[in-house]
């Protein structure tokens, strides 16, 4: 589903049931460590917004503001038990997030890929779609139950799972960019970019496994900066300019853009060849 083709921003939403990748550096705000309990309800009022417009809303978190397998502070612990713990940091992420949905009132639950029955459902696919369909935020914690993957894989799978219309992916910045526009000011920012050139170019969109599991399924990300207030509603309604979609197809519009722009540049290469030449 492009975003080209829905309904235009402020009409309603243009997706039924969306998947919001959330990082974990995102719950963690100005601190260096930990939860901003501010930032938790920040991020939930938004999710309630959506909720409001009526769409059926899941939620993937991640656990890098408490610990990462890969990270230095995993040090040369075995992979496997570093990500089990990256996992368990997500279920804490998941918990606070839920605290923060029920006190702006969404009813909300969490359902974990490792059991711990005493703070979360287990995962199961039928479970997660009832509730949705009976209203309630889905927190999905613990990413696959799997070591060697990313929360972002465990995104693209748990929105196949739940048949979700679209990946939302929160980041800090606002969209795909040619480069990383922080250390090079002449990066420019993609509307529409392919799953392809994403993986070819190894832009940090998501990894590459999630990556591949979306195109392989036809499943369109958008990826925007979740630190401008009001962007997730934005996004569901279809709003142009906001964030970057990665789909398989580029609409044609975007595509006559980029052979304009690539002939232009062609013509101004042999302009300057031209002039080489007289000189």
């Amino acid at each position: 589903m492009s975003l080209a083709n829905t309904q235009a921003a402020g009409r309603g939403p243009a997706f039924k049931r969306i998947l919001l990748k959330a990082s974990g550096e995102a719950l963690m705000g100005a601190q260096n460590y930990g939860v901003d309990v501010r930032v938790a309800r920040s991020i939930a009022e938004e999710i309630r917004a959506v909720r409001d417009l009526g769409v059926e809303v899941a939620v993937v978190v991640g656990g890098g503001n408490i610990f990462r397998g890969v990270s230095e502070s995993a040090g040369d612990m075995d992979r496997s038990s570093a990500d089990y713990i990256g996992m368990l940091a997500t279920v804490m992420n998941a918990v606070v997030l839920q605290d923060a949905l029920e006190k702006v009132g969404c009813h909300t639950r969490v359902l974990s890929a490792i059991n711990i029955p005493q703070v979360a459902e287990p995962f199961i696919r039928r479970r997660a779609i009832r509730h949705l369909e009976k209203g309630r935020v889905v927190v999905f914690a613990a990413g696959t139950g799997n070591p060697y993957f990313t929360t972002d894989s465990a995104a693209a799978l748990r929105a196949l799972e739940i048949r979700a219309d679209v990946i939302l992916k929160a980041t800090k910045v606002d969209g795909v960019y040619t480069a990383d526009p922080v250390k090079d000011s002449k990066a420019t920012r993609f509307d529409y970019i392919t799953y392809q050139e994403v993986l070819e170019k190894q832009l940090k969109v998501m990894d590459a496994s999630a990556i591949s599991l979306c195109m392989d399924n036809d499943l369109p990300i958008v990826v925007f900066n979740m630190r401008t207030s009001g962007n997730i509603v934005r996004v569901v309604q279809g709003g142009h300019g906001v964030g970057t979609q990665v789909c398989k197809e580029l609409p044609e519009a975007v595509k006559l853009s980029r052979g304009q722009a690539e002939a232009e540049r062609r013509r101004e290469a042999a302009g300057d060849d031209d002039e080489l030449d007289r000189t």
